[in-house]
């Protein structure tokens, strides 16, 4: 297990920020010369601590203007429910996250469509012919003033 000292979380602060930034800056921005920069970075690439770097993207430029999160409780509770859920899910382009959680519940899904006319294709067309799906509970997003996923 790697160390997390101030200086690594200095390190993992500015890439969540800028995933692109120079190890000359990212040295400078953290007060390392840019070989021990380099060393760390590699370090915690190696603990499996970063785990890849992404490109975030801009939803309105892909036309996706309607985002919303879903709880889906099912009627059965066996694993076979359960993986047949998660298959269906993974042929399904408009959820871009499925977590699997504990409460009155069985997932929550992150959903992102063109529209609500849309949405309520998905909803019909997809969730709602789902097998064992009993509940689907819809939450809009109307704005979101902190948004830490890269």
């Amino acid at each position: 297990m790697i160390k997390l000292d101030g200086i690594n979380r200095h390190i993992l602060r500015e890439l969540t920020r800028d995933g692109r930034i120079s190890n000359l800056e990212l040295a400078d921005r953290v007060g390392l010369s840019a070989s021990a920069c380099l060393r760390r970075v590699q370090e915690l690439e190696r603990a499996g601590v970063i785990s890849g770097y992404r490109a975030v993207l801009n939803p309105p430029a892909l036309g996706i203007g309607f985002v919303a999160y879903i709880g889906v409780g099912l009627g059965e509770h066996t694993k076979a429910a359960q993986e047949g859920f998660e298959r269906a899910l993974q042929r399904a382009p408009e959820v871009v996250e499925c977590h699997n959680i504990t409460g009155t519940i069985e997932y929550l899904l992150r959903v992102e469509c063109a529209d609500l006319s849309s949405y309520k294709t998905f909803h019909t067309e997809v969730l709602g012919t789902l097998p064992h799906v009993t509940s689907i509970t819809s939450y809009v997003v109307m704005g979101s003033p902190k948004d830490m996923r890269a």
